[in-house]
């Protein structure tokens, strides 16, 4: 595998014809979303918090993005986020998800962020390795929690705590 060089840089509007084709792929591969359907720019962008989307690019071509979206409107979660990671079926390998999964996870810290959550199928153990490798547990299995194309899927759950953001509230936990 040769070693090819990357830039790491903020997911713009301009960006989406790229990152819709690489989220169709992963919905494609049927283990990488529920989703069915690649959303429209404007929807996509109201579920995302906009301080944390990140594309990774070659030569200026971008090859994969991360971005975190809330998992409730309660204020008592303000501090939790979901996490999404893709990349092009084609740049797999490469090393790519960690860097950006990196990225976001200090992009979440330096913006209050004390748990960071995945859900993911376990058929795509590259991407629980992963998510382990960036400091992730798993918490647990949601057995057949949804349904995709008619079939029942189950999803591992894994969560970060940080150690910087939210010190007050994981004192709070641990007590």
């Amino acid at each position: 595998m040769s070693r090819q060089i990357y830039k790491l840089r903020t997911l713009l509007e301009s960006d989406w014809r790229d990152v819709a084709r690489i989220y169709r792929e992963g919905i494609q591969s049927g283990h990488a979303t529920f989703e069915t359907e690649v959303p429209s720019w404007e929807r996509w962008d109201a579920s995302h918090l906009t301080f944390a989307r990140l594309v990774l690019t070659v030569e200026e071509t971008v090859e994969g993005w991360a971005a975190l979206s809330k998992v409730s409107a309660r204020q008592v979660y303000s501090g939790v986020a979901e996490v999404s990671v893709y990349v092009a079926s084609k740049s797999q390998g490469h090393g790519f998800g960690h860097a950006l999964l990196e990225a976001l996870i200090n992009k979440s810290e330096s913006n209050g962020i004390w748990t960071l959550q995945a859900s993911i199928f376990p058929e795509n153990g590259a991407s629980i390795r992963l998510h382990q490798k960036c400091g992730f547990r798993e918490v647990g299995r949601r057995e057949r929690i949804a349904q995709l194309g008619g079939v029942w899927r189950d999803t591992v759950l894994l969560e970060r705590r940080s150690a910087i953001a939210g010190k007050q509230a994981k004192e709070l936990i641990s007590n």
